[in-house]
């Protein structure tokens, strides 16, 4: 990598900068790139699905979040890269200390206004480049994506494309603007009911679009991507584009208002439209609380989704129990025996993100991604992680259990930090609350548990889920770091608390939540909401401490467990229905 480095920096002295920064993004700035947009990666060797590089001419850091901070000095030399947390040594405070006064360049199409602004604070002087100075050095880069856009179903999608542009138009008239640049893809495919297959694990087809306020749109894509039965879903209110006129149709808005959402959007699009005369103004992606409110139709998907995800992850549970002890497996072929069960059920496309198969010390590894060099066998007593999902076409499934290897029984302190990350798992989705409460309100009621005995995790409680779409979607999210969104009814949220311990196990147990309207009780003052728990799935009894648990904690699982019993047992064959009874008894004690 140092050679790579070199020639990177080689280029500052043409480019007229003293240092650039390199994030792990595409012109979508989604969680998930193309290959060919893997620069962080190239440069660096870091594989984590968030992060960021900043290369001075004579230092170069690696921001990395907690879910990476071990993965990221495994994979990247340590000699060349000065390691920073994102969070805590974010890059602004570490341009400030470093680099005062200095030209630093960007990729205006990887960074979104809201970030460039912030780093604005730092003392430095941010140079828009032409082009990207990795591309320029990367021989071999792979070629972009350039698969064909297909229809998404009415049967799945639960409301039409045109009703979808007129909702959205509305809000563009209410305030005044004129339209509104869809960059995030994610959006683009909720709104024009699309799907794709440019990414390995989320069904989208990479475009952009411009929505006018009267429900028109304009949507960049390749038209050779776009076949008959597409270019007839689309219809007559939606023209097609090749993606190199896209400056020419901002310079039309010369004069208009147009709405960018400042968190999701590359600061290119500000910039031509402000070249072109146009007034970008800052405003939410109208699409994107809409998208996150499913419909009844996607949460009746999901929950048909989860039923099916149940069923195959019942039978690798019960596999996995006579397996493990046995020996002979490994971290990767235990995700390929869980993925081949999935992909046996109706509607399965894809799983919805690399599985996290991590035994004994990789589990501590937060988004550790086994791999034929780290692959290790699976071996009897220890903890076994298992983070995966799926892909269906009526909803997106993500699940996590902590498992024991046996025969025998886990150690004491095992098992206790297992049931502190459990009863914060169960009062999360236990809860009622008020109408109006946001994710960040709620993320210390699943850690308290460990809190109380000193313990915490180095993530979030929990992500959006899309349907069909994005296994990561916002704007909601049950995390400190999240915006205070209003958690709303038909958003899909993950529960997955967490305790890790570098070199020994990791612990982790997820499942998705949707929220819905409480029921009333007598005196109820306003709205409340609840958690509709989709994910079915045993706990590992053998990891449960019971003297920890309160009674109402054990009511909680048990009545959690009967139903799984209940809606997945008549699923299943007859042996796997005998082990599935046995890991749904009730609690003793």
């Amino acid at each position: 990598m140092a050679d790579r480095l070199a020639a990177l920096r080689a280029r500052f002295d043409t480019l007229g900068i003293d240092g650039v920064l390199v994030p792990r993004a595409d012109a979508f700035l989604g969680e998930y790139v193309p290959p060919s947009a893997e620069r962080l990666a190239w440069l660096t060797g870091f594989t984590g699905s968030a992060g960021l590089a900043l290369v001075l001419r004579d230092r170069a850091f690696l921001f990395i979040d907690g879910r990476y901070t071990t993965q990221a000095r495994q994979e990247v030399d340590g000699s060349l890269w000065e390691f920073r947390h994102l969070i805590d040594q974010p890059p602004a405070s570490v341009l400030k200390a470093e680099a005062p006064g200095r030209r630093i360049g960007y990729d205006p199409w990887l960074h979104p206004e809201a970030a460039l602004e912030r780093l604005s604070q730092a003392g430095v002087t941010l140079v828009a480049l032409d082009g990207n100075p990795i591309d320029a050095i990367w021989a071999d880069r792979p070629a972009p994506p350039a698969a064909a856009a297909v229809p998404h179903p009415l049967a799945f999608a639960g409301q039409d494309s045109a009703a979808k542009r007129a909702e959205a138009a509305a809000t563009l008239r209410a305030a005044g603007q004129g339209a509104a640049v869809l960059a995030d893809a994610h959006s683009v495919a909720w709104l024009l009911n699309i799907r794709g297959s440019d990414l390995s694990h989320t069904p989208l087809a990479l475009a952009v679009a411009i929505l006018d306020a009267e429900g028109a749109v304009d949507l960049f894509l390749d038209p050779g991507r776009a076949d008959a039965g597409l270019r007839a879903h689309l219809g007559n209110g939606v023209a097609l584009h090749p993606p190199a006129t896209l400056p020419d149709r901002l310079a039309a808005f010369a004069g208009r208002t147009v709405r960018l959402d400042p968190d999701v959007t590359p600061a290119w699009f500000g910039r031509a439209l402000r070249a072109a005369g146009a007034t970008p103004e800052a405003g939410e992606d109208p699409c994107r609380l809409p998208r996150a409110r499913k419909n009844a139709v996607e949460q009746q998907g999901a929950r048909n989704a989860h039923r099916r995800d149940a069923v195959a992850m019942a039978r690798f549970l019960a596999w996995f129990a006579q397996a493990a002890p046995a020996g002979g497996l490994t971290e990767m072929s235990a995700a390929a025996r869980l993925l081949a069960f999935r992909a046996e059920g109706e509607h399965f496309v894809a799983e919805s993100f690399p599985a996290i198969s991590g035994a004994g010390e990789h589990g501590a590894i937060i988004h550790y991604r086994a791999t034929p060099a780290t692959d290790r066998p699976i071996r009897a007593e220890e903890a076994y992680l298992i983070d995966s999902g799926a892909q269906y076409r009526d909803g997106t499934t993500d699940i996590t259990r902590t498992l024991w290897t046996g025969p025998g029984e886990a150690p004491a302190e095992l098992r206790e930090r297992y049931t502190r990350v459990l009863q914060g798992h169960l009062a999360l989705s236990a809860l009622r609350f008020p109408d109006g409460i946001a994710g960040p309100h709620l993320d210390a009621l699943a850690r308290r548990p460990l809190w109380l005995a000193g313990l915490d995790y180095d993530h979030g409680t929990g992500h959006g889920v899309g349907s069909f779409l994005s296994v990561h979607e916002g704007p909601a999210g049950i995390s400190r770091a999240a915006k205070p969104v209003p958690l709303a009814p038909g958003m899909v949220l993950s529960n997955e608390p967490g305790f890790y311990l570098p070199g020994h196990y990791g612990i982790r147990i997820e499942n998705l939540l949707m929220v819905q309207p409480a029921p009333g009780l007598p005196g109820q003052a306003k709205p409340f909401l609840a958690f509709e728990t989709l994910t079915l799935a045993p706990y590992d009894r053998r990891l449960i401490d019971l003297s920890l648990l309160a009674p109402a904690e054990r009511r909680q699982i048990d009545a959690y467990h009967a139903r799984v019993l209940a809606e997945i047992g008549p699923l299943l064959t007859a042996s796997d229905r005998a082990w599935l009874q046995q890991a749904c008894l009730a609690l003793t004690g």
